[in-house]
């Protein structure tokens, strides 16, 4: 059966830079690497803009790297449905366009890209089909994962190796990011989180450790956590020394630049899904922020995934990960020293954890196959 060439993804932006984030990534790599024609319907253009400043945001239709980007916007513009429509982590279709799907004359594949997780019953919901109610239409659960059973993780073609070749120059690497290598026993640490993290802990706790810590924080609501911490209003560029800690404020990265972050550091601190799964890519230490949900559900998440994320570290590192996983959380203490003292192993652990992923199939490959000739 031959390949359906017209996409179509629909993003809502809830998460600021975590739902755009994975559908810009998503439609370049369609685009770029399998030759699609990509339009990316997406309701908040400002927070495409900050990941890709190429964006216009007072333009409703605009072409980018081989993508289409079109304004989500009330009313819907009447519009032909294409061959392939992904709905990113549950937003609803606009009614006129759902009844454009019903009347092709070939029925378009439909697919509700559903967020990530590493629970179990993933694997057995992935790919499952749902009859549309009123329209002649069938979409399909498709679960991102970490095993062949799932739909994948986001990888473009080469990610790996590019990012091999720039750590073999660490110098060239934080020249591209036009800032200074690191001090002598120096750990160099990312920030990314959300506002209601316990900064103001672990901003104390590096003031305090026995050994030096470099924090880049990027201008945005950490940064203004970490203003508030200092009592000082801290913009792009500024440096701040307390005690062990040096704070290096710097711009808000744009994605490609954001990767590069992540492979230079130590240790990165990150949230939600998208920068959680680029980090795992970097093949370093991380410490993820998960988005909190109702009654606790999202400790399950974090849980199920340090299960299978620690299921071959030794003992004793992951009983340090965990608690500190937790802490960050908002469910225990963060004990930074000794995190700081398992960061060696940790990056043995990440690199490795890298290469096992990196030998599945990624996840724009397996959307292409299962389109090709869903079940």
């Amino acid at each position: 059966m031959k390949s359906p060439v017209r996409w179509d993804i629909f993003c809502q932006v809830v998460d600021n830079y975590g739902d755009i984030g994975v559908c810009w990534r998503l439609a370049r790599q369609l685009a770029a690497e399998h030759g699609l024609t990509v339009r990316l319907w997406v309701d908040d253009l400002h927070s495409l803009q900050r990941i890709f400043p190429d964006t216009d945001p007072t333009t409703g239709i605009q072409q980018h790297i081989g993508v289409d980007i079109r304004q989500w916007s009330t009313p819907f513009p009447p519009t032909e449905a294409a061959e392939v429509v992904i709905e990113a982590f549950g937003c609803a279709l606009p009614e006129s366009y759902l009844a454009a799907m019903a009347g092709s004359s070939s029925r378009p594949v439909w697919i509700n890209l559903e967020y990530l997780s590493a629970e179990a019953w993933v694997e057995g919901c992935h790919a499952l089909p749902s009859p549309h109610p009123q329209y002649p239409l069938t979409k399909h659960f498709f679960f991102p994962g970490f095993t062949p059973a799932t739909g994948g993780l986001l990888r473009e073609s080469g990610l790996i190796s590019r990012r091999d070749g720039l750590l073999e120059n660490p110098e060239q690497l934080w020249q591209q990011l036009n800032l200074a290598p690191p001090g002598p026993d120096e750990t160099t640490v990312s920030l990314f989180c959300y506002d209601n993290a316990p900064i103001d802990d672990l901003i104390s706790a590096w003031e305090k450790t026995s050994l030096p810590v470099r924090c880049l924080i990027p201008e945005g609501k950490p940064l203004t956590r970490a203003s508030a911490h200092f009592g000082k209003v801290l913009d792009p560029g500024d440096t701040l020394i307390r005690g062990n800690l040096r704070l290096q404020a710097i711009p808000f990265l744009r994605q490609e630049d954001y990767d590069l972050l992540l492979w230079a550091c130590d240790c990165n601190f990150v949230r939600g899904e998208d920068s959680f799964v680029r980090a795992q890519w970097a093949a370093r230490p991380m410490i993820w922020q998960i988005y909190v949900q109702e009654e606790n559900a999202h400790l399950v998440k974090l849980d199920a995934f340090l299960d299978r994320y620690c299921r071959d570290m030794a003992p004793e590192t992951a009983t340090v990960l965990r608690k500190f996983h937790h802490g960050w959380n908002r469910h225990g203490v963060l004990d930074w020293p000794a995190l700081q003292a398992a960061l060696t192993d940790l990056r043995t652990h990440a690199v490795r954890w890298s290469e096992v992923l990196s030998g599945q199939p990624d996840l724009a490959s397996n959307l292409v196959i299962f389109c090709k000739n869903p079940v």
